[in-house]
């Protein structure tokens, strides 16, 4: 079954018949496909499969549920035992994809789940807050320039210290939370939470993207900000779904987008913290470097923006805001 599906799949395509989306499900399970040779041979079952997917999409992988589930767990045994910044970004990570499936793609949420991420939120947010001078870290590190190394390394030590504290403070949490007591929830909600019954993660991820709306020209700081968030969304949803072309292709595209933004917000960022140390451009040659490097990746960032939505079809909501627009980025 597993290669008549794969085959099903390389054929995706050229197997949309005319009129098909106008018949009734059982119309179409009795309707022959003829115009993919690949699979002219395939049993009726897996040629009901394709039927049904090209109508309705891919439910949720069952596979990739259930270890959603377990590397939620593994990631939380990591930042109890572990604060590097791999543990740390893992956490957030697979914390924010459970609540992605709880919140987006199952049609009502268990009294359990409910109680999982109300545990679980505290901490992801302590987490993100390591997490944003961890990328600061990195972004000073690969920082190229002769301007005012002194303070360079001021505010690289201002960052170590402070990712100290809140180190502290996420370890204090994670030792006074729960920590039992989501390892159970979350081995309860692997259990109960039905796959089956959940909206099409591409579908949904689909949505997710058309309900972002961004100006158009030069998006505010703020703007694109928002829009890197529904992207983030629309990823996490879509990978839920089941491996196929569409779907590969589909989280590669987001994938690329989310770097773009994601490179820009880490460097915006840092840019920000260096202005709340040394002043602005005029007050600092390495706030001025800063200020370059940003500007390069915000042009990075709108170059990534599709003219036509990774969604499929629809064109991205671009539409002219001047009253919105701000210079700071651009």
């Amino acid at each position: 079954m597993a290669i008549a599906i794969k085959l099903a799949d390389s054929c995706y395509k050229s197997v949309k018949i005319k009129g098909l989306f106008r018949l009734s499900p059982q119309s179409v399970l009795q309707t022959p496909i003829t115009h993919c040779g690949k699979i002219a041979d395939l049993s009726l079952d897996v040629i009901a499969f394709l039927k049904i997917r090209d109508l309705f999409g891919m439910a949720i992988s069952s596979e990739r549920g259930k270890s959603g589930f377990r590397r939620m767990e593994r990631s939380l045994q990591g930042i109890s035992s572990d604060l590097d910044p791999d543990s740390i970004h893992n956490f957030r990570t697979m914390s924010r994809r459970l609540q992605t499936l709880f919140q987006e793609l199952l049609p009502e949420r268990s009294r359990n789940q409910k109680k999982l991420l109300q545990l679980l939120n505290p901490i992801r947010k302590r987490a993100g807050r390591v997490r944003d001078i961890d990328v600061q870290l990195a972004a000073l590190r690969s920082l190229k320039t002769s301007q005012e190394p002194r303070r360079k390394t001021q505010l690289m030590r201002s960052l170590i210290e402070l990712r100290a504290k809140h180190d502290k403070r996420l370890l204090k949490l994670v030792k006074n939370g729960d920590i039992q007591e989501i390892r159970r929830r979350l081995r309860k909600a692997a259990k109960e939470t039905n796959f089956d019954a959940a909206r099409d993660p591409l579908t949904v991820a689909r949505k997710i993207l058309e309900s972002a709306v961004i100006s158009a020209p030069g998006p505010s700081e703020e703007a694109l900000h928002r829009y890197r968030l529904f992207v983030k969304r629309a990823r996490y949803a879509a990978e839920f779904a089941s491996t196929s072309s569409e779907s590969t292709e589909f989280i590669s595209q987001l994938k690329k987008l989310q770097d773009a933004l994601g490179h820009w917000h880490d460097w915006i960022t840092l840019t920000h913290t260096a202005v709340e140390h040394f002043g602005e451009v005029n007050e600092s040659s390495l706030v001025a470097a800063l200020q370059n490097v940003t500007r390069g990746k915000f042009r990075q960032a709108i170059s990534t923006l599709p003219v036509t939505s990774p969604a499929g079809g629809r064109k991205t909501a671009l539409v002219a805001d001047p009253a919105k627009h701000t210079q700071s980025a651009a």
